[in-house]
């Protein structure tokens, strides 16, 4: 790993999250975890974020919790309180503001599965503080999108045949969105949930990851200037 574990403050209490400054300066990117946990695919995101000239810190929403089963990794979905969690997103925005080693001041969100709909969350929340969000294959039941909040510019990933995001669904998502004035721009990949976790090749997509990859990197660093 490049980075390191460091704390901040978030409403009050302190939270852990994962942060790499060595890119020198550059805009500020918080990077949200899936269901798992702050696990090492989370970290080796951030490095490779970071080495594309952003500053990165993903935080621990689950505070030093993390599995590799599916059935405990849904059980500390459903228990997270998102209340708590938009709190610790906020705090990790005003953090990355705060270094000197974000420059511009600006910062965004990028989330996977579980995280893909808390940087949602986070830009339609916190607008001031989240300058852009990407979601890949966002799905939380608890958390509600109101399109009409949603304000800053958004790019997402969805699967063709992701079973646990339906196409239908995430296509109705980006129509709302869009027909409230959203800036909401949603890509389809013939691939399924998670295809960019390379950590998991039962389901990495290799094609649909590297167009991804490229399509997010240019989004952000149109947004995030």
């Amino acid at each position: 790993m490049q980075g390191q574990m460091v704390e901040f403050r978030a409403n009050g209490r302190m939270t852990p999250g994962y942060l790499n400054a060595h890119a020198g300066t550059g805009p500020g990117l918080i990077v949200v975890q899936e269901w798992w946990g702050l696990v090492d695919h989370i970290k080796h995101l951030s490095d490779r974020f970071a080495a594309e000239g952003f500053v990165t810190l993903a935080p621990d929403l689950y505070h030093g919790t993390q599995t590799k089963s599916p059935d405990e990794a849904g059980k500390l979905l459903m228990a997270l309180n998102i209340a708590q969690a938009a709190t610790d997103l906020a705090g990790a925005a005003d953090y990355l503001l705060a270094l000197p080693s974000v420059h511009p001041k600006e910062v965004g969100a990028i989330g996977f599965c579980m995280g893909g709909q808390l940087a949602l969350f986070a830009a339609q929340e916190y607008p001031d503080k989240v300058a852009a969000a990407v979601d890949f294959y966002g799905i939380h039941p608890k958390v509600t999108i109101h399109p009409s909040k949603l304000r800053v510019p958004v790019l997402a990933h969805f699967g063709r045949n992701d079973q646990s995001v339906k196409e239908a669904d995430a296509r109705a998502l980006a129509a709302r969105c869009q027909a409230a004035g959203a800036p909401f721009q949603a890509h389809f990949y013939d691939a399924g949930h998670a295809f960019f976790n390379d950590s998991r090749p039962q389901v990495f997509d290799q094609p649909s990851a590297d167009l991804a990859w490229q399509r997010t990197l240019d989004f952000l660093r149109a947004h995030l200037r």
